[in-house]
């Protein structure tokens, strides 16, 4: 490790401990809930709720259904929530029933792309090197990658989940360099945690898998753009452990799944982080 990169990184985590000098970054994907209807319900009372937060503050965002995205950007365009697409194709245009372009997502003046979702890639299939494709489109054409990732609990059970990790790391980034770590964010979302019946991740292995993937991205990308790149977690997320997760020196911020779909019941998580932040 460097000196500039013990600076850099020390002063990340020092912050982080003492609540200060850190944007933090919270979000949610709905999943394959909510009409179009349910989604603009949602997202004007968010909107309406959250109005009084700065972007300094926080950096919110939610990523609906692709059917509600038209009706959702109506909605948030002159808000501080980003707005994001839950997949894409890897190419422009072509035979691909049932995806969606890069170009499609572009019209609707989307923010961010989800890539690599637990659920895309362990119930449909998607590999590690799609989910490159992936990021490497997303990023191509301006959007921020929001690449997920994360160990299943056999792998957890077998004392591998870090080399799991850097591995969905080092494949999905492999196009990246350091010029990219503005258009990139990483979610960190262990399959066994995940879902109904998800076991939360405790903070402390949830702080050691978000150092390890730190020294990932710094080998990719270099020392600044590693400490630059937010790492969220993400997986059972909820009120009573919020807090607590967002106090670890290298957790930047939360993906949240249903403790979010009440725009009430996020509210109240997101002012108490920013609080306990404070």
């Amino acid at each position: 490790m460097t000196e500039k990169e013990k600076a850099v990184g020390k002063e990340h985590v020092e912050g982080k401990e003492k609540g200060t000098g850190k944007k933090i970054y919270l979000g949610t994907n709905t999943k394959m809930y909510k009409t179009i209807g349910d989604t603009c319900t949602y997202l004007k009372a968010l909107k309406e709720l959250t109005a009084d937060i700065s972007e300094e503050q926080a950096e919110l965002f939610v990523i609906p259904s692709f059917t509600s995205l038209a009706a959702a950007r109506e909605i948030l365009q002159d808000s501080g929530i980003r707005l994001g697409a839950q997949n894409m194709c890897w190419e422009d245009q072509g035979q691909f029933t049932g995806e969606i372009s890069p170009l499609m997502l572009k019209e609707l003046a989307i923010d961010l792309v989800e890539i690599g979702h637990s659920e895309r890639r362990h119930v449909f299939g998607e590999t590690d090197q799609e989910e490159r494709k992936k990021v490497t489109a997303a990023v191509r054409h301006g959007f921020q990658a929001l690449l997920c990732v994360g160990e299943t609990l056999e792998q957890k059970e077998y004392g591998i989940s870090d080399e799991v990790l850097r591995m969905q790391l080092k494949v999905g980034l492999h196009d990246m360099t350091a010029e990219n770590g503005g258009n990139l964010m990483i979610a960190y979302e262990p399959v066994w945690a995940i879902g109904v019946h998800g076991i939360p991740a405790g903070e402390e292995y949830v702080n050691q898998r978000h150092r390890v993937m730190k020294q990932t991205l710094k080998e990719l990308l270099g020392e600044e753009a590693a400490w630059e790149i937010p790492v969220l977690y993400g997986g059972s997320v909820n009120p009573g452990n919020a807090v607590p997760l967002m106090r670890q020196p290298y957790v930047d911020g939360l993906f949240i799944g249903r403790s979010a779909w009440d725009a009430h019941d996020f509210n109240r998580l997101i002012r108490s982080v920013l609080e306990a932040q404070a």
